[in-house]
């Protein structure tokens, strides 16, 4: 399903931020931060994958599956490596520590028999034993040159590496081998709770023991490899990645003959499944109801195909299915239907749609990331962090969640911490730091910060309503508006009002067609305002003499307008936010999160100007430069919360030339207490000590308001039906070994094109 997020690879970026020395948050009282329990809510939507016993899954055959494109990079260590890159390398390479379904890090025993600190004073000491069976393909038994050479180019201590991370590694002393050749000792310089994250995946030797094969030689191709696949080809004008089983490989044999991932923008979903190039692709909600809708009506009347998946479909009933995948109801399907020999060629169409659709099934789970809407702290209104707060306490967040959720089945409880999902180990909702949704109080604070209703309005104390109007009259110029009126001009008067409601409705077409360009301020359009954002001055108001009775005494100042009243101001500057949301057709659920938003906002006098930008320059022109006030995006859940928050959360650091150095802290809030309490988990080798201060910081990091978690991102795969153990994983790592068709594959050529 394609979105605007941060990818996982991403998650422990290198970074140059220091600790940092001033200025402690001021937060309110921190409620339940401390608890030790786990949170009784904390349940994990499970996986979807059709879970099969190896003996049902059938030898051989070859499998497609959908990405975004071809990875520009194999080194999942480098900084344009992606999802695509994380996906084909899990088949490919050693992962010590794999996430299970509860995104908890589990010993995968096809590489090690045993991993354990095994000395805590006077230095942290790990010893890993290993697969006495695991060998790379070239048939080198996996070791301690492996883990010597991966430690080295990943420590940042030589600049010649090109990585984008080094959490952990540059806290390793020294790497020695054990009593023998299987066992590899890791001595670390100071304390890391997280030393499971280490060496996953791992990569040979020959790719880490110098600069040249690190930066240019595993970016497309890897030779040398230690998963259930290895590397076939790798084909960028075809968009696609070919894995063979690996005949060296110890571990239960992967049930496939091949595994080609193939490059299919998100957009061309549903016509790659349509045309069978694809057997499993994430998809979006429009993509999923179609799938939906050729299962309603396979069969002509619900139940199973005649020959194979959709051939029982009949023209009748694909006509319906038609007419409701178009927004027609039950009756005017029927109507269509009578219709049909004038329509026949689009039935036919249709039809073939659906009986390939038909062949389908949509797998969803919630995928290990969430939502958030992130205000930018560094300028402007929201450096003051009683407007965040206000903000935040405005939305609704539960009714964000149901929008996006609900309609597809799935729970729709908005998460309680930045820092883990429910089901993790340690999940705790923090939110309470913050406070619950309550417009009073977000209008009081507000208030205390100086946002007042009708505070945009500039100061009227030196100026008397009618002063310039009498001075005109007397040098003159043209008459006031009363004496206008009363000089007879109701011809004048007749003529505008009969133009009102042209007016009105020419004003309408141009407010909907300024929205629909791509950048509208919402706030400055309520009825009887201009939709520049002005005066607001109403129809009533342009009208000579205006109404009757409404003359003020001379000296008095010129009442508001109520729609102008109502808009937060201060010192003459209303409270106008930039939201900047993605235009692309993936984006839909956050354009229709961000609609919402608005109008909570709205409703409290905030205006917001709303900008749609190209999704190939979202994140990279607006969310990391800090081109805006309020966006949308997604973070990636880690079973490592004390070494991969600390980027996204620390406080940013100004830089010689006046810039922040923000890490992947977009929102530029952060404090110098949220940073120490990540330092003392991150060196916290008691599991409970960890969780206990990482629940202290999301406490904190709730109160500063910068990141407000608003759902969990759903997951929808398309999957043959025929397939076993693939699908919505959730937190889980694929076990690409066990992936298979309970079947033989029946659609789809192999790689090769040869059956």
């Amino acid at each position: 399903m394609s979105h605007v997020g941060v990818p996982r690879g991403t998650a422990r970026k290198r970074r140059s931020v220091a600790l940092l020395a001033t200025g402690v948050l001021t937060i309110p009282v921190l409620a339940g931060c401390t608890s030790d329990g786990e949170d009784p809510t904390s349940v994990a939507v499970p996986q979807d994958i059709a879970p099969a016993s190896r003996d049902r899954v059938a030898d051989g055959s070859t499998l497609n599956w959908a990405i975004d494109a071809v990875p520009s990079t194999l080194n999942a260590f480098q900084a344009d490596a992606d999802g695509a890159t994380t996906r084909i390398t899990g088949a490919l390479l050693p992962s010590l520590f794999p996430m299970d379904a509860k995104g908890e890090p589990r010993l995968n025993p096809d590489y090690l028999e045993s991993a354990k600190v095994i000395e805590r004073e006077p230095k942290q000491v790990v010893l890993y034993k290993l697969n006495q069976q695991a060998v790379w393909s070239d048939g080198r038994e996996i070791g301690a040159p492996d883990f010597v050479a991966q430690w080295r180019a990943l420590s940042g201590k030589d600049s010649a590496f090109w990585t984008a991370r080094n959490a952990g590694y540059e806290r390793i002393e020294k790497i020695e081998r054990g009593k023998d050749d299987l066992q590899v000792r890791v001595t670390f310089s100071k304390p890391y709770a997280d030393w499971r994250s280490l060496f996953s995946p791992l990569y040979p030797k020959e790719v880490t023991g110098s600069p040249g094969t690190f930066n240019d030689g595993a970016r497309t191709t890897l030779r040398n490899t230690a998963g259930p696949f290895r590397l076939r080809s790798v084909n960028k004008p075809r968009g696609t990645v070919v894995l063979d089983r690996n005949p060296r490989w110890w571990g239960d044999e992967a049930r496939l003959d091949s595994l080609v991932f193939r490059a299919v923008e998100p957009g061309k979903r549903t016509e790659a499944l349509t045309e069978g190039t694809v057997d499993v692709a994430d998809i979006d909600p429009a993509t999923a109801n179609s799938i939906a809708l050729a299962a309603r009506y396979r069969g002509g009347n619900g139940g199973p195909p005649a020959h194979g998946p959709g051939a029982g479909i009949t023209p009748a009933a694909a006509l319906r299915s038609w007419a409701l995948a178009h927004g027609s109801d039950e009756e005017a399907a029927e109507t269509a239907q009578a219709a049909r020999e004038e329509t026949r060629e689009a039935v036919a169409v249709y039809a073939a749609e659906q009986k390939a659709l038909s062949g389908f099934a949509v797998r969803k789970s919630l995928e290990p990331s969430y939502t958030q809407l992130a205000l930018n702290g560094e300028s402007g209104p929201l450096s003051d962090d009683r407007v965040r707060r206000a903000i935040a306490r405005t939305l609704d967040r539960q009714e964000l969640a149901d929008a996006v959720l609900k309609p597809l089945g799935l729970p729709a409880k908005p998460p309680g911490s930045h820092l883990a999902l429910a089901g993790q180990p340690g999940y705790k909702d923090g939110s309470g730091a913050l406070g619950e949704q309550d417009t009073k109080e977000a209008q009081a604070l507000l208030a205390d910060a100086g946002w007042t209703p009708g505070g945009a309005l500039r100061s009227t104390r030196d100026t008397k309503a009618g002063s310039e109007a009498e001075k005109k009259d007397d040098e003159g110029e043209k008459p006031a508006a009363g004496e206008k009126a009363a000089a007879g001009d109701k011809d004048e008067k007749d003529e505008k009002a009969g133009k009102k409601d042209e007016k009105a409705e020419d004003t309408e077409k141009d407010d909907k067609a300024s929205r629909e360009e791509g950048e509208y301020t919402v706030g400055d359009d309520k009825p009887g305002s201009r939709s520049s954002g002005g005066s607001g001055v109403t129809a009533q108001d342009k009208q000579p003499g205006g109404a009757a009775g409404a003359y003020a005494p001379a000296g008095t100042a010129a009442p508001a307008p109520a729609a102008v009243k109502s808009r937060l101001g201060k010192d003459g500057k209303p409270l106008s936010l930039r939201f900047v949301l993605p235009s692309g057709p993936g984006s839909q659920s956050l354009r229709t999160v961000g609609e919402k938003i608005v109008a909570m906002l709205d409703s409290i006098g905030i205006s917001t100007q709303v900008t749609k930008v190209a999704d190939d320059s979202y994140f990279k022109d607006h969310i990391a430069s800090g081109d805006y006030d309020l966006a949308l995006y997604s973070w990636p859940a880690t079973a490592y919360p004390a070494t991969d928050g600390r980027p996204i959360f620390a406080k940013p650091e100004p830089a010689t030339d006046g810039s922040l150095l923000v890490a992947q802290n977009y929102t530029r809030v952060g404090s110098d207490h949220i940073d120490q309490l990540f330092d003392r988990a991150v060196a916290e080798l008691d599991a409970d000590a960890s969780r206990d201060l990482l629940k202290q910081a999301d406490a904190r990091i709730w109160a500063a308001a910068g990141s407000i978690p608003l759902y969990q991102r759903p997951q929808l795969v398309a999957v043959d039906k025929k397939l076993a153990n693939i699908g919505a994983f959730g937190f889980a790592a694929p076990r690409y070994q066990d992936i298979g068709f309970t079947a033989r594959q029946a659609a789809g050529p192999p790689a090769n094109g040869k059956k």
